[in-house]
């Protein structure tokens, strides 16, 4: 089992949280410390799932990618808020909704390997 920080969702989250906190230091005050602080804490949220996940094995480690992909939807949503509000950049954000879009296609092959492995009830 590789370390997670080597895993390629893991690199894609960590490029997402160093945007997420770009776009943080791009918003207002009062938003930033609502919707800034709620984006990364969500990002920070899949780091730790896609650790826990790579740590456990079957029926485990799908809870951990199913949460880990809860908090990639919170996150897009969350993104598109401050975008439309126009708190971040279009170059931010266009750049988060690829990272975003990676780490949900990634989380959910993995999802799929994980289920494919679990022996049948």
């Amino acid at each position: 089992m590789a370390l997670h920080t080597e895993l390629p969702i893991h690199r894609t989250g960590v490029q997402l949280l160093t945007l997420a906190v770009k776009a943080q230091e791009q918003m207002p005050r009062g938003v930033k410390r609502h919707l800034g602080d709620k984006l990364s804490h969500h990002c920070m949220e899949m780091l730790d799932r896609m650790a826990l996940a790579n740590a456990t094995q079957q029926r485990e480690r799908a809870m951990h990618i199913a949460e880990l992909l809860k908090h990639q939807r919170a996150a897009t949503v969350l993104l598109r808020v401050g975008h439309d509000a126009r708190y971040i950049s279009t170059s931010v954000w266009s750049a988060a909704v690829q990272l975003l879009d990676s780490i949900g296609k990634q989380g959910g092959g993995w999802l799929k390997k994980s289920s494919n492995l679990a022996p049948a009830a």
